[in-house]
């Protein structure tokens, strides 16, 4: 008895070498028939895959994707962190992609692991008569009256913040972290403005950060790691925005104006309850809270990816900038102390063609991620395994079907051209179909705004250096210098602007 345990025990190690080598032989052999005839590695790294590779140097890793798709119709595939993937190159395939997101096929999450990092109450991943629903309940937020409320509120900020660089920053500076400051005040500005003082703002900031670090790193939900921070940064942001939500309703209940879009959202779902209706559905604190994190991270992070890139294309385009600067002074002349109104915002349709141009040349986000539910026959001769992450890539449609689509040029959106509409298909920035953004007018306003105001208010002058234009990740794109400018004042006396 005692010779048999002596037996079994030195067999043990022996035992866990062979199950973990069956174990990573069965990985390799899963990885190899879901790949099946796709471009891409022939073997990876056994549980991790190519993970340190997607974080040490995202841009190569998508280019390389990229590029081994196009020597397949439009696919190519990897592994990352137990999580077989496909990247998608063709706009064709990600329409099927976009064209198909329904719990019996693709199931939206915005980020590979999206579900774990975001939490339970999220908009994007609705489907079905719940998505139609809250998409009903945010219409109000983007109103014309209620855009005009943001618009006001994005001007007072945004010369706020073109004031403070110039006048605080005399060499040259990175604008990638100051714009990211900018935006954030905007959003927790227009968002949720009255309802958060400054203790809280700054809580807010401190954990927007650590959440986008995290969004960078690996997925170990790991107390110490940077992505399990992460998801407890979303926690916390949910529930500051939760509490902003609760004291929306109340100050709506007492009649009081919508001064931020929390206030317009909320206005209609307190009518409904003091008609004697029950509540909307998904309309509790805690649910805005999930949901208005949502918007905020695709506002926060896209916004700041487009404003880099609108200054980096404007200091590299002379006569582009020329003439938004003919333009905007025509329409509005910040000696007259006065706001953009939402009909000289119109009126701008030059620089608004310069925003959709920066929008479609440098997508901010590249690809949008979605998870197979089931398998999914893509192509006659491909099928997505179930569980597979498909990577519709944004950036790869904007360069096809465009008319010279490498070259930066605002007037194919003009109304002679309408490049938006001849090739419609290809322009994914803002998404297609039941999950296309709801926030693109508010992010256009927003671009345009911030366009007019610094061609205006501000002489500026890139400071070139060796691939300052090349693409990182962090977690959208921006210019790999940051965006690293010169700033002088360009009038006598700033705007003194006000909402009154």
């Amino acid at each position: 008895m005692v010779l048999s345990v002596s037996i079994i025990a030195s067999l043990v190690p022996y035992i866990i070498v062979s199950a973990l080598l069956l174990f990573l032989l069965l990985e390799q052999l899963s990885y190899i028939r879901k790949k099946g005839n796709l471009p891409g590695p022939l073997f990876v790294l056994p549980i991790i895959g190519n993970a340190v590779s997607v974080v040490r140097d995202p841009t190569s890793f998508w280019y390389k994707q990229s590029a081994a798709a196009g020597t397949f119709p439009g696919l190519s595939a990897n592994y990352l962190v137990g999580k077989f993937i496909v990247y998608i190159r063709d706009t064709e395939l990600s329409h099927q992609i976009f064209s198909n997101v329904r719990p019996d096929a693709f199931h939206f999450v915005g980020h590979p692991f999206g579900k774990k990092l975001f939490g339970d109450h999220n908009f994007i991943y609705m489907f079905g008569d719940d998505h139609k629903s809250v998409r009903r309940q945010i219409a109000p937020n983007f109103t014309p009256k209620a855009l005009s409320t943001y618009s006001a509120l994005m001007q007072l900020n945004i010369l706020r913040h073109l004031r403070h660089w110039e006048e605080n920053f005399t060499g040259p500076v990175s604008l990638r972290t100051l714009v990211r400051e900018l935006n954030l005040e905007t959003s927790q500005t227009v968002f949720v403005g009255p309802y958060l003082d400054k203790e809280a703002r700054n809580r807010f900031r401190t954990d927007y950060n650590i959440f986008n670090v995290g969004t960078m790193t690996l997925p170990i939900d790991l107390p110490g790691f940077a992505f399990h921070e992460a998801r407890l940064a979303v926690k916390r942001l949910a529930n500051i925005l939760a509490v902003c939500a609760g004291k929306s309703k109340a100050r709506m209940a007492a009649g009081e104006e919508p001064t931020c879009l929390i206030d317009f959202w909320m206005q209609p779902i307190v009518a409904e309850i003091e008609s004697g209706n029950p509540a909307p559905p998904h309309s509790t604190d805690e649910e805005i809270g999930g949901f208005l994190f949502d918007f905020l991270f695709a506002a926060q992070d896209a916004s700041t990816s487009s404003l880099l890139w609108a200054v980096a294309q404007l200091d590299s385009e002379p006569e582009v900038l020329s003439r938004v600067r003919e333009e905007v002074g025509r329409i509005w002349s910040p000696e007259s102390n006065a706001l953009i109104t939402v009909d000289q915002l119109a009126e701008m349709k030059y620089t608004l063609s310069v925003a959709r141009e920066v929008v479609r040349y440098r997508p901010p986000a590249t690809m949008v991620p979605h998870v197979a539910a089931v398998d999914f026959p893509l192509t006659k001769s491909y099928t997505v395994p179930k569980g597979t992450i498909v990577f519709p890539s944004v950036f790869d449609s904007s360069f096809q079907g465009f008319t010279e689509a490498d070259r930066f040029d605002p007037d194919r959106f003009s109304e002679t051209r309408k490049e938006e509409q001849v090739f419609k298909r290809n322009f994914l920035a803002f998404g297609w179909g039941p999950h296309q953004c709801v926030g693109q007018r508010y992010a256009l306003n927003q671009l345009v705004l911030f366009i007019a105001m610094f061609s205006m208010l501000l002489n500026f002058k890139r400071l070139p250096s060796d691939g300052c234009d090349e693409i990182v990740y962090c977690p959208t794109i921006s210019p790999k210098d940051g965006c690293t400018v010169f700033l002088s004042k360009r009038v006598t006396a700033y705007p003194n602007l006000s909402l009154k």
